[in-house]
């Protein structure tokens, strides 16, 4: 059903010409003869189109038009404002406030209709357009729903905790990361930031997850950081994958041996700190070398090993935790995270919502540009 036409105009005349004009067209017309009494009737049947003259006392049409496109129920309304003003001033001053068209006095009366058909034709896309939207915006959120339940619930045990955060840019993002026993003595822990954001990074992620959960990929030992990485690279070349290519890092704990093995493919260093925080020597960056997966189908990767001498923290994190631009405008770098963690390992508190609030105080935007994940394993 369409919804109806709002007259605003103080002289009855041109009000009952343009009412029984739309009438006789087949349209539903309310009236209204002050600008304050067009905004109470927009408000209350919120109208497909409002014609409204620019002249009035009190309230001027170009307050009206003001007040309705910063309403949020009436934004998308289209607004005509009938004037006498001819000069182009008064049409940018219209066109600043929000009006979609113009309609010279004396009004001619098809070129009335005409505009109006038009007017409505726009408003009747517009509304497509925002039910698409609407639809579109459902979906995702299903998306993302269906992500997050992907994710691993914190684990707690005796000997290691880990928890994690993970916040995309968009309702879909392209970071992902894991965590799971192998066996009762060998926990799988990787992340991986998949270039890109949106649902074309979301999509190879949730293939990657679910490889290495059900064990997907033919011929491998999970055990191996190296072949696991050696497999990813093979199975998500970038050339068959509408040319995304993925970092990450994959290791192996030994909960009895206290040995970590890992692997990585151009992702950022793991960082682990021990007892004492004040010390971070080169080889407590974890890190081999590799290119990203999927970006040569030749690329081979190798793995080291590390002995765990608790109490220590292991940190993994994709590069928008720490690739974010500054109010002064330069841009926050990996050194500069490292002594955050550093900082924030020296606290009590080592909730990892306090590094992202610090994080957060050095964007000098509303929200992140990349996908932020990170993630902490507390060997006790």
């Amino acid at each position: 059903m369409q919804k109806p036409i709002l007259v605003i105009d103080d002289d009855p005349i041109i009000q009952t010409l343009l009412k029984r004009t739309l009438t006789q067209s087949g349209y539903e017309v309310i009236v209204a003869s002050r600008g304050d009494e067009g905004i109470a009737k927009a408000q209350q049947i919120i109208p497909a189109m409002i014609i409204c003259d620019w002249l009035m006392p009190g309230m001027s049409g170009l307050e009206v038009c003001k007040q309705v496109k910063s309403t949020s129920e009436l934004s998308a309304t289209f607004f005509i404002l009938l004037t006498s003003l001819g000069s182009v001033d008064d049409r940018i001053k219209g066109l600043d406030a929000g009006s979609d068209d113009f309609l010279c006095k004396p009004i001619e009366l098809n070129e009335f209709k005409a505009r109006v058909r038009a007017g409505l034709r726009l408003y009747q896309l517009n509304q497509a357009l925002q039910k698409q939207k609407k639809l579109l915006e459902n979906e995702l959120t299903e998306a993302a729903n269906y992500v997050c339940s992907l994710l691993p619930e914190p684990l707690e045990e005796d000997a290691i905790s880990i928890d994690f955060r993970f916040i995309p840019s968009f309702t879909l993002g392209g970071d992902c990361l894991d965590y799971f026993w192998l066996d009762s003595d060998h926990l799988v822990i990787y992340l991986l930031d998949v270039a890109g954001h949106g649902l074309k990074a979301t999509l190879p992620s949730l293939s990657v997850i679910n490889l290495l959960r059900y064990k997907g990929l033919n011929q491998v030992d999970y055990y191996q950081p190296k072949e696991v990485l050696n497999s990813l690279n093979k199975t998500f070349q970038m050339s068959q994958r509408n040319e995304k290519y993925f970092t990450i890092w994959y290791g192996i704990y030994n909960k009895t041996k206290k040995t970590l093995t890992y692997s990585s493919a151009g992702h950022p260093p793991a960082v682990l700190l021990n007892g004492d925080p004040h010390e971070l020597s080169a080889k407590q960056y974890l890190k081999t070398a590799g290119f990203p997966v999927g970006m040569f189908p030749d690329s081979t990767y190798v793995q080291e090993q590390s002995t765990i001498v608790g109490p220590c923290s292991l940190y993994l994190f994709s590069d928008g935790i720490y690739e974010i631009n500054q109010s002064n405008g330069s841009m926050w770098k990996l050194n500069d995270f490292i002594n955050l963690l550093k900082y924030h390992h020296k606290s009590s508190n080592k909730n990892l919502d306090n590094i992202l609030e610090q994080v957060r105080k050095k964007n000098s935007e509303s929200g992140f540009s990349d996908d932020l994940s990170i993630l902490r394993i507390d060997f006790h």
